[in-house]
């Protein structure tokens, strides 16, 4: 049997699923890592390929609602920690279908908490999203982990959903658990759809850069490996039962994002006219929130914070996608293949 120093990776196979599956194998030598991971559309083995130290790895695809699967895994794999990075993430896909997103969310949350549970001396880290809070405006405070809940879209209804049945297992049930609200996470293996790999690959094509509205929209921007970092720093040092806020301090309007972007890839790869000069204002997206804000000052107090800036970051990411174009192709091939 393995040592029971196992750790359950959920979601592993997607953007901070693979990141942190990474960070695990190197930060808890001789602990196995294993994956589990639906392969949906944002899920892609590419992302778990050149994996330091793969014999400590391994992947399983399976759903996280199947909970014989999980509570199986567990036993197996002497799991002690469970790291629920699983979840239908895309706001515009929660709002043409919401089924999926209660479903992998809440339901898929509950499975998972009844397998720990049931296997006792599991801990549980549950990763969820700032957008739980609604959304702020231009001179609110930002939001701390005492702010109400006030979702606003179908994908983050579902998430304040888990985070709710998190908290009550703890209470109920007395089970090890702690939660994180991220904002906006970015970096390499972000699955294409999403607004920093859009804008890069559009730019790169020469084709129009789409903004949705006025470009107004206010982001708090964390980079992946920060947001790994965090984790780590709230199973080591955070408070059981506890929720820590977590984010990159680089609150910046769309439009700024995306003219930065521009402008780092007028230096990566100049082409003559700006690439700024593709940005195409487009309809907004319903329920569209304003602006997200988060205060970091309680992870801070266990010692964490951000060693990207929003531009050092931006800079790390355009780097990786302009040299990993065999990723793009590969992920977009699997997803766009004929069945």
């Amino acid at each position: 049997m393995p040592s029971p120093t196992g750790i359950l990776v959920t979601g592993a196979a997607g953007f901070i699923g693979s990141a942190f599956v990474r960070s695990a194998l190197e930060r808890r030598p001789g602990a196995p890592v294993v994956s589990l991971d639906a392969l949906t559309y944002a899920g892609s083995l590419e992302n778990l390929r050149d994996l330091p130290e793969p014999d400590r790895h391994t992947f399983v695809e399976g759903d996280v609602r199947d909970g014989a699967l999980v509570r199986r895994l567990i036993q197996e794999h002497g799991v002690r920690l469970v790291v629920h990075l699983a979840a239908e993430s895309h706001v515009d896909r929660s709002i043409t279908g919401p089924s999926a997103f209660v479903e992998t969310n809440v339901l898929g949350t509950q499975a998972l908490l009844d397998a720990c549970r049931e296997a006792e001396g599991v801990r549980f880290h549950h990763v969820s999203t700032d957008e739980v809070y609604g959304d702020l405006g231009p001179d609110d405070p930002a939001f701390t982990e005492r702010t109400p809940y006030a979702p606003s879209s179908p994908y983050s209804a579902s998430k304040a959903g888990s985070d709710h049945l998190v908290r009550a297992y703890a209470r109920t049930y007395g089970l090890p658990v702690t939660i994180t609200n991220c904002s906006n996470n970015y970096g390499p293996r972000q699955y294409p759809e999403k607004l920093i790999p859009v804008v890069i690959q559009r730019a790169v094509a020469g084709e129009p850069i789409p903004v949705y509205g006025d470009g107004g929209n206010v982001r708090d921007w964390l980079y992946v490996g920060d947001h790994c970092d965090a984790i780590w720093a709230v199973i080591d040092r955070g408070a059981l039962g506890e929720t820590y806020n977590v984010g990159g301090n680089a609150e910046v309007d769309n439009l700024t994002l995306v003219n930065t972007l521009c402008a780092i890839l007028d230096d990566r790869r100049p082409d003559g006219a700006p690439h700024a000069d593709l940005i195409e204002f487009v309809a907004d997206r319903p329920g569209h929130d304003r602006r997200y804000a988060v205060d970091t000052t309680k992870i801070g107090g266990i010692g964490w914070s951000p060693r990207q800036s929003l531009r050092s970051g931006l800079e790390a990411t355009v780097d990786w996608y302009l040299g990993h174009q065999d990723w793009i192709d590969a992920v977009l091939h699997r997803n766009h293949a004929p069945t």
